[in-house]
Parts: structure tokens; sequence; C-alpha cells
């Protein structure tokens, strides 16, 4: 919809509310909230919005609801009534309530990592209690140990509250132990049967030869798989359940199996490690938990464990299963980044095209954001996709407010503006917060100027340079055509551009192209935060020399 189309619409909502008189505030606050991008352009809006409100305040009050009637009806109510926002209650709380996160130390956590983290710090925060962060590393192919360091890290940056942290590698004898009593019970065997024997058979809702031999047996076999009698995939501990089930996933399943290969903590001090069916359903016993929240694909899993707790009258804890949620546009698989980081693909974990929490907060995303993300997403069992454009509209009202304002050219060109008097522009740094000063630009005798290329191919006609003056253009030459705002009624397009001491400059994009060109040299002075280039992005700068530069957050 074109601009004055948009002002007008929103300027009847206001009369026809307000006895007839819009107000320009109120008329901008909602033509900026459904055009984010003409922030940086509100000295120009607000010249043309000024205009329009000013002819609907002179229509008759009937008159104006006539005419939103017919090019906006669904105006003349009332917002409707906002969504209802936060987390259900848990069911079965009595008390404070013992919640765990559980992450592999495979790498940092990324985006869907979040999600898991911060509904168990939320609820914990609502009623009480800890929080465990439980480091699964039973699988040694997998762990990274770069993970114990940064897993740490990315939660404290999210402002998740970490009570306790355990690591299931210091935990292998609590696990023998109950392997060994689920043998003595009757409830686990060892089997030696190939694997796919032992798959193919439990899909037919058959027993292996294994299961039923008498204890003295399978415990001949259980001491053979530490001793180095087997090799790996020649012997597993299985855990009991039904073979019968309708679901062949539920079936019989590994609890502990060889594995050789050097653990990064614990080196081949061990040789027999626990899968997570087992340690899961351990720890969250002796951990005390009272609520375990996971994806729903974690179904399986759950009938699993329920298993291991009948089978010791342990008390189970409620279990709450979210859908799932697809992350597009971001590389998330960690196998996949680390081999990229390795090949040169990626510069690190916090590489722009990531979606590494180390990625984000390298881009200006704020962990607020985030969380208020998840926590509107809710613990709902419908599977969405995730969506980037609300995540930066949370952002965008984080760091709107702090974001100083700059221009940025890309891909720049020198044009002299013939027949211009000296020029010099004064331009806030934050259009709502005058108090903070302005940038003066000063163009100086020579008349010379930064446009962007594609600004300038924009074809012959009139331009205006924001805050500085209007120009004709012909090819590459410009002359000087006045300053009068009023052009804009007429549809003149406002193009951003740079003084000639500009620096140069490029921005990292989530791409991985990189948008090179020169910038206010003000903006040496934001390091380490995030600002608006005009017309462009907001972008986080995060170095000054020996040149600027930045890393794009979102429009």
């Amino acid at each position: 919809m074109e601009l004055e189309a948009v002002i007008r619409k929103y300027a009847l909502q206001n009369a026809v509310q307000f006895s007839g008189k819009a107000t320009v505030g109120a008329v901008l606050g909602k033509v900026m909230a459904e055009n984010p991008e003409l922030r940086s352009k509100a000295k120009e809006v607000s010249v043309l919005a000024k205009s329009i409100i000013d002819a609907v305040n002179t229509m008759p009050a009937d008159e104006q609801r006539k005419q939103l009637e017919s090019i906006a009806p669904e105006l003349l109510v009332r917002e409707a009534k906002l969504r209802e926002k936060g987390l259900p209650d848990l069911e079965g709380v009595v008390g404070e309530v013992r919640m765990r996160l559980a992450p592999n130390p495979s790498g940092p956590l990324h985006l869907g990592h979040s999600r898991m983290a911060i509904l168990n710090d939320e609820y914990v925060k609502r009623y009480g209690g800890i929080c465990i962060n439980r480091f699964e590393d039973t699988d040694p192919a997998r762990v990274d140990p770069l993970g114990y360091k940064t897993i740490p890290e990315d939660l404290a940056w999210l402002g998740v509250k970490v009570g306790k942290t355990i690591i299931q590698s210091d935990r292998f004898e609590i696990y023998y132990d109950i392997a060994k009593k689920l043998l003595e019970m009757g409830r686990a065997y060892v089997c030696t049967c190939p694997v796919e024997t032992w798959r193919e058979l439990k899909n037919k809702k058959l027993a292996c030869p294994h299961r039923e031999e008498p204890f003295d047996k399978q415990l001949e076999r259980w001491d053979g798989m530490f001793d180095g009698s087997y090799r790996p995939e020649e012997a597993s501990l299985m855990v009991k359940t039904d073979l019968s089930h309708p679901n062949p996933a539920i079936r019989d399943f590994v609890g502990l199996r060889i594995d050789d290969t050097p653990h990064p903590r614990t080196g081949t001090k061990y040789r027999v490690y626990p899968l997570m069916n087992l340690a899961v359903a351990v720890d969250d016993h002796l951990l005390e938990l009272t609520h375990v929240l996971r994806g729903k694909d974690h179904l399986n899993n759950t009938f699993r464990q329920e298993y291991i707790y009948n089978y010791f009258g342990w008390k189970k804890p409620f279990y709450i299963h979210y859908g799932r949620v697809s992350i597009e546009e971001a590389q998330l698989k960690k196998s996949t980044t680390a081999k990229g980081i390795k090949e040169g693909t990626y510069t690190g974990w916090d590489d722009p095209r990531l979606g590494t929490l180390q990625a984000l907060r390298r881009r200006g995303i704020r962990p607020e954001a985030i969380r208020r993300y998840w926590v509107e997403v809710g613990i709902k069992e419908v599977d969405i996709e995730f969506s980037w454009k609300t995540l930066y509209s949370f952002n965008r009202e984080l760091i709107d407010d702090s974001a100083n304002r700059y221009f940025f050219v890309s891909d720049p060109v020198k044009i002299k503006i013939e027949g211009a008097p000296d020029l010099e522009a004064k331009a806030p740094l934050h259009p709502e917060h005058p108090e903070r000063g302005y940038r003066e630009l000063k163009v100086g005798h020579d008349a010379s100027v930064y446009v962007g290329r594609e600004d300038l191919e924009s074809g012959p006609g009139m331009l205006r340079l924001k805050d500085l003056c209007n120009i004709e253009l012909e090819g590459q030459s410009a002359r000087y055509a006045g300053n009068d705002l009023g052009v804009l009624k007429d549809g003149v397009q406002i193009v951003h551009w740079a003084p000639m001491d500009a620096v140069p400059a490029e921005v990292l994009m989530t791409d991985g192209t990189v948008k090179k060109g020169v910038v206010e040299t003000g903006v040496k002075a934001a390091l380490g935060k995030v600002v608006q280039f005009e017309r462009f992005a907001y972008a986080r700068v995060e170095q000054v020399e020996p040149s600027v530069r930045c890393v794009f957050t979102h429009k």
C-alpha cells in the first residue's frame, strides 16, 4: 500500500475514535508499527502525515466514518484483545519443583536448545525450586570438550539460572549398579546375538535365545562385557519390556553397550556405556525430578523409561511433551557445523550464517527476545515452524530505542552536486531522543557525496538526499534542486548518502555475503553496540579499526 494511503487510513481511524480530530503522534505510531523501516524517515513522514491529517480533520464526522468504512472497515472496531500469553500451570505441583536441562556437550547450544532451557527456567522461577543442568555425555564419539565450557556460558547469556550441574560420565558406577539389579530381578538380559538378528526377532514379537536364561549365565556375560571377552556390538544389556507391545519401538531396548572409543573426559577408563533411556531414567529418579519437559519426539523414550520406574517402584515425574519446531534458514546441526568450521566453510561457532546462540549474540539478538518467543509459543503439542519475523519483531522492540542512527552506503559512487551552496546536514542520532544530540554532516564547497549505485541506477529524475537536499539526476551527474520537503508528496524517493570523510565499512550478512561500502565516522563511538543503518538494517558494530566491520542483525 502507498504511504499516503497507509497514513490516511490511520488518520481516519484516529479521527473516528476521538471526536473527529486525529493527532500526528497517534497516527505516526500506527504507521511506524506497520512499517518499521520508515522509522529512519520519521521527519519526512511526519511532514506528509501532518498535511493528510489536517485534511482529514476538516471533514465532517459522518464523512470520516464513511470513508474509513470504504477503505478499511476492519479499523472501525477497536483492536481485538491481545492473545493470551504466558505458560500454562504445571500439573501436580506441590511446593517447589525440580526440573532439568539435558544438553549433549557436542558443541555450543543453538536456537532450538534454547526452548528447552527457557521453558524449564520459567517454571522454576514461577514455582521456586531448582533447575539442574545435566551433561548427557555417554556417547564418547559425539562429545566435544568445548561444550562443557560453552553451554554454561550460553545458559548464563539466556538468563537461565542453573542450581546444580552433574555430568553423566562421572556416574557410570551408579548405572552399573542399577543394571546389575535389573539382571538380578530378571528385568534385563545380556544378548550376544548379532544386532540385526536381535532386531528382527523383536520386530516379530519373538524373544532372543538369551532373554530367559538364568541369572548366573547373565552375570557371566555381563562380566565379559567389562573384561574384554566381547568386542563392540558382540554383547549388550537389554531392558525387558513387553514383546507383544503393538509399537516395536517400545519392545525390549538397549540399556548398555560396549564402546572402545576414548572419552574426552575419562579416556579408556570405561568401555561399557549406558544408553540414554537407562541413564536418563536413573538420573531423573535420583535427582528427584518433579516434572520433565521434552519434545513429543521423546514419547517413545518416555514409555521405555517408565518400565524402569515401574520395576523399581519409583515415583514418576510428570511428563510434558510439546510439539516439534522446524527452524529454517539457519544451520543447526552440530556435526555439520563442526565439519564446516574444520574445513573453513564457517569462521567459527559464531558465524552469522549459523543458528547457534553464539551467532545470535554476535548479531545483536537479545536473549529477552528469544525468551519471549518461546514463552508465547508455549508447550502445546502442535508442531509449528519457527518464525524469524516474529523473533525479529520482538528484538526490534528491545533494541530500537537504544540504536543510534547512521548512514551506511553500500557499493558507493561519488557524485558532485552541481550548483549547490555550502551544504550541511543535521541529523538526529535518534529521532525520538533529541537529547542525544545530532550528527553534523558537512558537505562543503566541493558538494560531493557518496550515494549507492543502486539508487543512482533508478533512472533520471529527482531524489531527496535525506536531511540534506533534493537533487536532479542525469546519469551519474546531479544538480541541486533545492530543499523543499513538499516534493515528497509527489512520490520523490528518499535515499541515504555519506559525506566524503566517511570510512570504509563492511556488513557480514546471514547468507554469507559481505556488503561493502562507507559509513559515517561517528559510528566508531558505537563499538559493541547495535545501531540502525538508515534504510538498510540494524547491525552490531564489532570492529572500528583499521576499518569498520558490522554484523547484520535484521531489518
